[in-house]
């Protein structure tokens, strides 16, 4: 007896993660679905327009071109700045990775640095390997400190929301004024008053042409340089084109910012003659704050395919006109 159940179209996979974590959540994704791994060398010239989606990060720039019955473009992060600023895109939607998982890498990250910051690791760091038994003086409390958050989408209010658990005075910037229970927020029109109030200041904004070399030395010398930390401190885990690291390396010398956490350069990976390698005061990271867990990112995908075949809107698409 013949089904009869419509054929599922094609996913085309196009992800430059570790290749051992696609393969492997690949075994058990998009169950009755055709995928087309372009990893696998037996696909580099297969015929792609059969396939009506696309779960990419940073793909091949030909991908557009073959993939020409496109209905849907999925990112394999929380960010697209990779899919809008560097290939020639179809009208077509994209689809942002929203995942419990993923918010929560990155609020773990913010709050293992706000507090190493708090508890003056890097200090207590350099005197294990000297050898130094020395408590340092005058430790603040959490509740000495206001965590300035740049950046309210998703990720941003759930980092808010755990550092203010934690006991930090919390205050939040995004460009557009958004409301957080409990918590005084500031608009693009409220910039300087943001910063002057803020003893560490945590990037999650993600790159556009409003964002990009936000971070330089005008915007470091307006935070606070009075409140309990000794002097403000900077994290980055949104995006490096956000940051221009000139300036960033001469403000954690000269004294304009005393610390920093970086997860996201510039150019990643991090060049190993960059200076930031060796600065005693700055934290680096990867770009491993909030990795990607591919089955995640798959179940994802496979729930926002479901909906859109079912007729339903797809959910976190893109407004290409802000660029997030």
């Amino acid at each position: 007896m013949s089904s009869n159940k419509p054929v599922k179209s094609p996913v085309i996979i196009d992800l430059k993660f570790q290749r051992e974590s696609v393969v492997k959540a690949l075994r058990n994704a998009f169950a009755g679905r055709e995928v087309i791994d372009m990893a696998d060398p037996a696909n580099a010239d297969r015929d792609l327009g059969t396939a009506a989606y696309a779960v990419v990060w940073k793909p091949d720039p030909a991908l557009f071109e073959k993939a020409k019955g496109l209905k849907a473009i999925f990112s394999g992060g929380a960010g697209v700045d990779h899919i809008l600023t560097t290939y020639e895109l179809p009208d077509l939607p994209i689809v942002r990775f929203v995942d419990r998982s993923l918010t929560d890498r990155m609020s773990e990250w913010v709050v293992l640095q706000c507090l190493s910051h708090l508890r003056q690791t890097l200090t207590y760091a350099h005197q294990q390997r000297d050898h130094i038994w020395h408590e340092l003086p005058g430790q603040p409390e959490a509740c000495d400190v206001t965590v300035g958050v740049m950046g309210l989408g998703v990720l941003g209010q759930d980092s808010v929301a755990k550092l203010k658990v934690m006991g930090f005075n919390v205050v939040g910037w995004s460009r557009r004024p958004k409301q957080i229970a409990g918590v005084e927020t500031y608009d693009a029109h409220g910039l300087d008053a943001f910063l002057g109030r803020t003893d560490i200041l945590v990037g999650l904004l993600p790159l556009t042409d409003e964002t990009r070399g936000v971070y330089d030395r005008s915007l470091f010398s307006k935070l606070n340089r009075h409140g309990a930390l000794g002097g403000p401190v900077f994290l980055n885990a949104g995006r490096g084109g956000s940051q221009v690291e000139a300036d960033l390396v001469s403000c954690l010398e000269d004294g304009t910012l005393k610390a920093a956490s970086v997860d996201v350069f510039e150019q990643e990976p991090l060049a190993p003659e960059s200076r930031l390698w060796d600065m005693h005061n700055v934290i680096i990271t990867p770009h491993a704050a909030a990795s990607s867990e591919v089955s995640a990112l798959f179940r994802h995908v496979d729930s926002q395919i479901a909906r859109f075949e079912d007729g339903l809107p797809l959910q976190n698409v893109v407004d290409r006109l802000t660029g997030y």
